[in-house]
């Protein structure tokens, strides 16, 4: 099944998850834009997958403005909008800078707002569109040391719930993932002696392709992907 979508949007681009679904959406023949702080760092993926880059800082009201702006003019706008991005702040409650857990959850969970809020302005005008987000285990239960990606995520889910309750209905899937265990990537491998104990980032694409793919009278608002050793 061919997806019903024709320009997508990623904010939180890099290496990981958002590669991985940048080069399966643009192998669809979807028209992909990739939106980071730091655009150096996507100039081989875009000269992959023929993608455009985006500057932007997603926590920022006015660079969001700007980012769907420039989407909107060099990519179309977007049919479906992917937030994958978020930070950590790792530490004790009792030391964590304030800043640094201000900061973490902008990133996390406003700047998540926000994207769906110029997404939503867009999609509702065509009674069409898709806005997926990247949930963690962190979103469902908080992990000590962890308090601030904790809040973020947490945030991210009830964000998610409303959006799906209120633009469902006007033909817009709302889906969050949590991805509940750690990704595979060159600087952590599977340990050998727990093989596939982690995710593929092709694997959880494949996911948001196939979340993608599905017919409106049967929508998934929430997916937890886990690699199928974890015991849960």
């Amino acid at each position: 099944m061919s997806l019903p979508y024709r320009t997508a949007l990623i904010v939180g681009a890099g290496a990981g998850i958002s590669a991985a679904l940048a080069r399966q959406l643009a192998a669809e023949g979807v028209r992909v834009g990739l939106a980071a702080r730091d655009t150096d760092k996507l100039a081989a993926l875009a000269a992959e997958t023929g993608a455009e880059t985006f500057a932007a800082d997603a926590a920022d009201p006015q660079a969001v403005e700007r980012l769907f702006a420039q989407a909107d003019a060099r990519i179309g706008e977007p049919d479906a909008v992917i937030y994958n991005a978020s930070a950590r702040v790792p530490g004790p409650l009792a030391t964590l800078d304030p800043e640094a857990v201000r900061r973490a959850v902008e990133v996390t969970a406003f700047g998540a707002f926000l994207v769906a809020q110029a997404a939503a302005r867009r999609m509702e005008k065509r009674g069409h569109g898709a806005l997926l987000f990247t949930g963690a285990t962190a979103g469902v239960k908080g992990f000590p040391l962890s308090a601030a990606f904790a809040m973020g995520k947490f945030a991210l889910r009830g964000l998610a719930q409303s959006a799906a309750r209120e633009l469902g209905p006007k033909g817009i899937h709302v889906a969050h993932v949590v991805v509940d265990g750690a990704v595979r990537n060159a600087r952590r491998p599977d340990p050998a002696d727990k093989p596939d104990s982690t995710l593929t980032p092709e694997g959880v694409a494949r996911a948001y392709l196939d979340l993608l793919r599905q017919p409106r009278d049967a929508w998934s608002f929430e997916v937890d992907l886990r690699p199928w050793v974890e015991r849960f």
